[in-house]
This record gives structure tokens, sequence and C-alpha cells, in this order.
């Protein structure tokens, strides 16, 4: 069965959540529509972030990024879009996203946009 676009996003448990890594993914054919012309937008992006108690699922980012392609949306708005979504299903301790639009009109576009979680205050031990 053909899999299609859809905004839903999946998430798995961390299996170390007690440990600080970073997570990198690069999405190096997404597109979406320029909200002017209607013609396609191409970017790369790159999506990059340190999970707390869960993590994105693969696929269902494939997915959800392919549900753009027929969207128009302004640049600044996708970058912005996307991680406050990826933000909302995990709950990251720190994301970034980046968007490297194709030249359109003689002018290259970067968008980025970051997220950081609030810090935990430390526990106090009580008499």
């Amino acid at each position: 069965m053909k899999k299609k676009p859809n905004r839903s996003l999946e998430v798995f448990k961390n299996s170390h959540p007690d440990r600080e890594y970073e997570i990198e993914m690069e999405c190096p054919e997404f597109t979406c529509l320029c909200p002017k012309t209607g013609q396609p937008d191409f970017a790369e992006l790159e999506i990059r972030y340190v999970p707390d108690k869960l993590c994105i699922e693969l696929k269902s980012l494939k997915l959800y990024l392919w549900s753009f392609r027929n969207e128009g949306a302004f640049h600044e708005k996708v970058i912005n879009d996307i991680l406050d979504d990826l933000v909302k299903v995990s709950s990251p301790r720190w994301m970034e996203v980046i968007g490297a639009f194709n030249v359109r009109g003689g002018i290259h576009t970067t968008v980025s946009a970051n997220y950081e979680a609030p810090k935990k205050k430390p526990k106090t031990k009580r008499k």
C-alpha cells in the first residue's frame, strides 16, 4: 500500500534519556510552493536536536515533510512551522531547523529557527 503525505508525526522512547547526544537529519529533497506564484520551491533541510524522553520516527517525518509539497507558504513560515510541530510532539532539550532554499530570482535564502527547553530547576531536599 502506497503511503500518502500527512501531518501526523510519530515518536518513540529515547533509549538513553540520561545522556545528552545530538541527532541530525538531512532532507535534501524538500519542496513547497511559493505563495505568490504557485511555483515549487526546493530546499535542503537540516534538522538537529538533543532529545529528552522522545525521538522522532523517520518515516513519519518523511511523510510529514512530503505534506508541504502542495502548500503555499513563505520560507520563513515553513521553517518555523516545522520547528513548532517537531517541538510539540517530541519536547526536545534543544532543536534547530535550517532550510537552505534554491536560488529564486537570483537570491539564495537560508532560514534557521531554533528552540531551547527551559532549564529545569534543581530539586531541593526537604527536611
